[in-house]
């Protein structure tokens, strides 16, 4: 069991005796009038001398019952999260017990608690602070558990389908956005965006700057991959999404292509790239491919995303 003082006094119950000498030898225990905690209706149950039956000797034993449970459904259970207290008025502070556990009421279990409270060594030395002028204070504080009904389930969706127009060779597949930019010599020091497509839940572009980024300025194309908005039935969270970010070769295969997987955040517009896709030298050699025309074409090649569903538990 954890033990702790805390300044806070208990949220559902506290039940005061004076004249706690009277009582200090009695076996019996002592019933609380019933309180409404948690939708339901308890009693605070102490052995003042300790419940023999539960190992209680040499202690205070408390318990908590619950009570008025005939209008309860047939098979009820109750799951509670619960602490009990004695007042230490010499620190000015209550002594929280609990043992970290699920308390289930039902018809078989109805009083939980604990048969070792605190040693009667303890509660009566004067020196503790427990007892003074002959009154002592015990209390409860009970949290019902209701079981969650959903849980959030998030799913990776392995090369999802992009949903937008496509922008370049009809013969891509499907998990391929392709961006295709005319007039390449032309564009601005600017960054500039491709339309938005939609895979999983979450719609995404494409961003470069023509005239380089960051570390890869002024020598270096870069590319990045932004996420944007969510469907309008989509659960907005952070989203992941795994990429092969693509500088595609008009002429043979041999792309430039870099591999990026993130967690995206829930704002929009945050993008993860390279400053570096091409060094600029590379991509104006027309020997090499890469612009033909006075045109390149990006490819955004979704390798993996996550789905975010509210489902049944």
């Amino acid at each position: 069991m954890a033990r702790m003082l805390r300044e806070a006094r208990p949220s559902s119950k506290i039940v005061t005796i004076e004249s706690f000498s009277v009582i200090k030898e009695r076996h019996e225990p002592y019933e609380s009038s019933a309180f409404e905690a948690a939708g339901y209706k308890w009693r605070l149950i102490l052995y003042v001398t300790g419940n023999k039956n539960d190992g209680g000797n040499n202690h205070i034993s408390l318990y908590v019952r619950i009570v008025d449970t005939e209008s309860l459904p047939k098979g009820w259970e109750v799951n509670v999260d619960l602490k009990l207290f004695v007042h230490n008025p010499k620190q000015q502070k209550y002594l929280a017990v609990t043992d970290g556990t699920v308390k289930r009421y039902n018809d078989v279990k109805k009083e939980w608690g604990f048969g070792q409270f605190i040693p009667l060594s303890t509660l009566y030395n004067t020196n503790e602070g427990y007892i003074m002028n002959d009154t002592c204070s015990f209390g409860a504080e009970i949290f019902a558990l209701n079981p969650t009904e959903q849980q959030e389930k998030v799913t990776f969706i392995p090369n999802p389908p992009y949903i937008g127009e496509r922008m370049c060779e009809d013969s891509s597949p499907d998990n391929v956005f392709a961006w295709r930019i005319h007039h390449f010599s032309t564009l601005e020091d600017k960054f500039y965006f491709s339309d938005e497509f939609l895979a999983g839940g979450r719609y995404w572009r494409l961003g470069f700057n023509p005239k380089g980024n960051g570390g890869g300025r002024p020598h270096a194309l870069p590319l990045f991959l932004y996420a944007e908005g969510f469907k309008p039935d989509a659960v907005a969270t952070n989203s992941w999404g795994a990429v092969n970010l693509r500088l595609k070769n008009q002429r043979s295969s041999n792309h430039r292509q870099l591999y990026s997987a993130a967690w995206y955040p829930i704002r929009s517009g945050y993008g993860v790239g390279v400053n570096n896709i091409i060094l600029f030298t590379d991509l104006k050699d027309a020997s090499k491919g890469y612009l033909v025309n006075d045109t390149i074409i990006f490819e955004a090649e979704m390798v993996k995303v996550s789905v975010t569903n509210i489902v049944s538990t």
